[in-house]
């Protein structure tokens, strides 16, 4: 097969209606092979003939979609310095748009002999046993797609998995369950849109390997957090097939949920790799230059650097690393219309040395980036490594999962003894991790619960995590859940429990949804989903994660449904900027006011000392600080929410005639009714200062009528 000397760029195959040219970053190599594959797996290797600085480069006539290949990589073996080019070994092309087939986990794969020492060679031919990189159309017809840019205070992101939501849907045809086509099959699409959220999270949709030792404990790695291929749509979630239909399907699904004005967002994992440490396999990257692409420890570069847990730290200090990761967000953003990304253990992009550097090589780049700058970006502010929790230290154009949002919410909702000044701040968009570097509420991304950990139902339903199914001992997942004093641990049928219980449901869903800042829902907690207590599924793709659509939860759909309305039909849940505890012009009310239990005004001592668990707050509708894109009103309704951790019932007193000369009665978490969304007078009138029975544990919404 004749080969052209071609293009340095762009990396990767680039097809171009005639032939595709192939480009291999490589600074370790001494030569590259291209191994073209054909139909019977027959293998023809052929040496790239220009090498440009450091990229490795040929253009091959006639070659197109769907045609499979990989690489060898000629080069220095010496472990003890970081080296471990091994031509035996045939790899993935970090820039491959589309991969076919998985690792199957024989000894050949691994760059050494398994029970033998890292440092000795292994001779056996790792082909055999090898997924495809595949060359892949660049053509779709895009033509009506509009991505839906929803204003950052208007987004309300539910956090779900691809397969998990779909596998069981009755609505999804029976050959699109689990896939990019049934998340974007009209049942599911409308689904999200009555529910009312503005974009879905995925979970890891980047190629990914199923380790060793999960298949070898018949567990799949079914979370994702193990990429190999950043550009490339995960195949096992294709109905169409894995020779590049798996890109095609991809983009179609995220045409059809812009339809619906949904976003798409991806977690993305740029961390670390699935090929571990030392000990780990030759997949990609370990083989084409080592010591660029991962961290390894200085003074002995034969073990690697780990702020992920994982064995390695990719080496976010190598320029060709750094556009790696640029030129995939890029791609994803231009070429697959996604709306923004999730960066997990976004901590340890940001390493320098060892310290969490905020103006890191990694983040300037995304800064003066003219696309990627220009989507939603979120950070998990966190890794492993010392130092690595940085929560409210992002660069001013990040959201962060806000951690702290999580334990203060579940703490008072628990009943635990803090202080209510914290619950105060999250609940109104953290003011004091994100204002003072100028940021909105919109950087705090509020959740309770996510992929990592109980699902909602779970998080009241346990007190201890139940994860024998993961065959870890149940050593793995967050260590206990501290008490909930929700009665008998897990199943039951003692009505008093269960209505515990689905009271703890309905008063974290209003607490996240009517909360400033961008609200996140665990995609199945609006359903009652539970995991039966595993606290990490992470390998368990099977009924304990996907969604039991037979059984949902519907009195409490319903509820989230209504909720959700609510927040959007008064931008007052969902301001723009900060409350400012002051008198509005014109007015002699403040836009935020809280409450004692006896509508006094709290005071410092009462903040300090705390009606530990017990608060009211009032909300003025006439602090809309201007207009939004949309011509949205700058006056709305005024609300007062009365929120009781207590595990007795409480009376309180509501706001005095200067914040309103009559109210009604929205929503109480007491019970299961969905929020009163009418703006009818004429239902019963609570006058200033009337006393109400607030159940305990329950959130109770007044609206002002006058």
């Amino acid at each position: 097969m004749q080969i052209w000397p071609g293009r340095s760029y762009p990396l990767g195959a680039s097809y171009d209606g005639a032939g595709t040219n192939f480009a291999l970053f490589s600074e370790l190599g001494t030569k590259v092979e291209l191994c073209i594959f054909d139909e019977s797996g027959n293998e023809q290797r052929i040496e790239l003939p220009e090498r440009a600085g450091y990229v490795w480069h040929g253009y091959l006539p006639g070659v197109g979609p769907g045609q499979r290949y990989g690489y060898r990589v000629h080069g220095p073996w010496a472990p003890a310095q970081g080296h471990r080019c091994n031509p035996a070994k045939l790899l993935l092309d970090p820039y491959a748009k589309a991969v076919e087939g998985h690792p199957r986990w024989d000894e050949a794969i691994y760059p050494y002999r398994l029970g033998g020492s890292d440092l000795e060679a292994s001779g056996s031919d790792s082909a055999p046993f090898m997924p495809r990189c595949v060359v892949t159309n660049p053509y779709f017809d895009w033509s009506d797609d509009r991505p839906p840019r929803t204003s950052w205070h208007e987004t309300v992101v539910y956090e779900m998995h691809v397969k998990g939501f779909t596998q069981r849907h009755p609505g999804i045809p029976q050959e699109q369950r689990g896939t990019y086509a049934g998340l974007g099959s009209p049942a599911a699409v409308e689904y999200l849109r009555d529910l009312g959220v503005t974009a879905v999270e995925l979970l890891p949709v980047h190629q990914f390997a199923h380790s060793h030792r999960l298949r070898d404990a018949g567990l799949t790695n079914y979370w994702g957090y193990d990429s190999i291929g950043y550009f490339a749509p995960h195949n096992e979630y294709s109905s169409r097939g894995q020779r590049g239909e798996q890109v095609q399907e991809f983009r179609q699904m995220v045409k059809d949920l812009h339809r619906a004005e949904i976003e798409v967002f991806l977690d993305v994992v740029y961390n670390h790799t699935c090929e571990g440490n030392q000990l780990g396999p030759v997949l990609s990257f370990k083989g084409i230059d080592n010591p660029s692409y991962y961290r390894m420890l200085g003074k002995d570069p034969r073990y690697y650097m780990d702020y992920t847990g994982t064995g390695n730290s990719l080496n976010m200090r190598n320029p060709y690393v750094l556009q790696l990761l640029m030129d995939s967000l890029r791609y994803w953003v231009t070429e697959m219309h996604v709306d923004g990304f999730r960066f997990d253990l976004a901590s340890a992009l940001a390493r320098g040395l060892h310290e969490v550097d905020r103006l890191s090589a990694f983040f300037d780049l995304i800064q003066q980036d003219p696309i990627v700058s220009r989507v939603k970006l979120i950070a998990e502010p966190w890794d492993v490594g010392e130092g690595g929790y940085q929560v409210g230290n992002f660069p001013p154009q990040w959201s962060e999962w806000n951690g702290k949002y999580r334990d203060t919410v579940r703490d008072y909702w628990r009943g635990e003894h803090s202080k209510l000044g914290e619950f105060a701040f999250r609940f109104t968009g953290s003011s004091d991790l994100y204002a003072p570097t100028g940021r909105r509420p919109h950087a705090s991304v509020n959740f309770v619960t996510a992929h990592d950990g109980f699902t909602l139902r779970d998080l009241v339903s346990y007190n201890e995590k139940h994860n024998q199914a993961n065959k870890e001992e149940n050593r793995d997942g967050e260590s206990h859940n501290r008490s909930w004093n929700c009665g008998a641990e897990g199943e039951t049928k003692d009505p008093k429990v269960l209505e515990l219980r689905a009271r703890q449901q309905r008063n974290f869903i209003v607490t996240v949804l009517l909360s400033q800042g961008v609200p996140m829902l665990l995609g199945g907690d609006e359903l009652g989903r539970t995991q039966g207590g595993n606290n990490n599924g992470y390998c368990q793709d099977n009924a304990i994660s996907w969604f039991d659509w037979e059984h949902l939860d519907e009195g409490l759909l319903e509820f989230t449904r209504g909720v959700l309305r609510l927040r959007k039909d008064h931008p007052i849940f969902r301001r723009r900027g900060w409350f400012q505890g002051r008198e509005l012009h014109g007015s002699d009310v403040k836009d935020l006011v809280w409450f004692t239990p006896e509508a006094k005004e709290m005071s410092e001592e009462d903040w300090r000392v705390g009606y530990a668990k017990s608060l009211g707050v009032y909300l003025h509708g006439g602090a809309l600080q201007r207009p939004g894109v949309h011509g949205e009103k700058l006056k709305d309704d005024s609300f007062y929410i009365i929120f009781n951790a207590h595990h007795e019932a409480m009376s309180f007193a509501l706001p005095a005639q200067q914040f309103g000369g009559g109210w009604m009665r929205v929503l109480d978490t007491a019970t299961d009714a969905p929020p009163e969304l009418r703006r009818s007078r004429h239902g019963h009138r609570l006058a200033p200062g009337d006393p109400v029975e607030v159940q305990s544990r329950s959130v109770v919404l007044f609206r002002c009528l006058d």
